[in-house]
């Protein structure tokens, strides 16, 4: 049987052990360089334990990874079962993750530090010197925005702004050409009577 295809059984008290041994697989750095020197004060028979040592942890660490790949296989299947989509997790990690923030200590402190600054003299004043300050800001904003707006419709009502439309018009004209099929030529005014009223 072909031990690279064949399933993991997770339940069985040998798992991972393999008919196969992997002591033959060559370690790089551990076999097949005869002229590798020893380091200082370690002898030939030393070298060759860590040398199977090594074989040993590097054959675990391949069969936990074959056990860790079939319980992440296991794990998605499951929740492929049940309905839960990354994104539904992801919402509930979310979820669980914002309650525990607001549970935690820190939290607890930091509103209730809050709390305190915000029932504070200083505070209050603070807020109430904003306020008026928002106040008086936007009521000099809407005040300069009315005498822009009156300076706007006086000045289209000025007879150098008529001429100025009436020029504009002629040009229309002569670029364009008159009016087709008898249709009278309008002028800007005519076309839109709701705009003399506009402060623009």
């Amino acid at each position: 049987m072909d031990t690279a295809n064949q399933d993991i059984n997770l339940n069985s008290p040998n798992k991972g052990l393999g008919t196969n041994d992997l002591s033959d697989v060559p370690v790089e750095g551990a076999e097949g360089n005869a002229e590798r020197t020893l380091p200082p004060g370690m002898t030939e028979e030393e070298a060759e334990e860590l040398r199977i040592e090594l074989t040993k942890v590097e054959e675990e660490i391949v069969t936990l990874r074959q056990v860790l790949s079939a319980k992440e296989k296991h794990s998605t299947e499951l929740k492929r079962k049940l309905g839960l989509s990354p994104l539904v997790e992801l919402k509930q990690n979310l979820t669980k993750g914002w309650q525990d923030v607001q549970t935690s200590n820190a939290y607890l402190s930091a509103a209730a530090t809050l709390d305190d600054i915000a029932q504070s003299e200083a505070y209050k004043k603070t807020q109430e010197t904003l306020s008026q300050a928002g106040q008086k800001t936007s009521a000099a904003f809407s005040t300069m925005g009315t005498a822009i707006s009156r300076k706007l419709g006086d000045m289209r009502n000025s007879t150098t702004f008529k001429s100025f439309e009436d020029k504009v018009g002629n040009m229309k004209t002569k670029v364009v050409g008159p009016p087709a099929n008898g249709e009278e030529l309008q002028s800007p005014k005519e076309t839109n009577p709701v705009q003399d009223n506009a402060p623009f």
